[in-house]
């Protein structure tokens, strides 16, 4: 049973969390290397609040967004 639990500490350890360490360790010579995955995820989430906005705005400036209250049965 020792083998099956340092078989998963060897996986997540050694394996999963490689790419974590290699952060971890580019965080020392460059702080925007290491931060670049998160300007990736903050510029992706950018566009997609503006495409969601944007969206939005159309069925709204349409009139076919349905605004009654008892659209869903769960508001009667």
């Amino acid at each position: 049973m020792t083998a099956f639990f340092e078989g998963i500490q060897y996986l997540f350890v050694n394996i999963l969390f490689a790419p974590l360490d290699f952060l971890r360790r580019l965080e020392l010579i460059t702080w925007f290397g290491a931060n670049t995955i998160n300007w990736i995820f903050m510029i992706i989430c950018s566009v997609a609040i503006v495409y969601w906005i944007k969206q939005l705005r159309i069925f709204d400036d349409a009139g076919t967004e349905n605004q009654d209250t008892t659209a869903h049965s769960f508001l009667k």
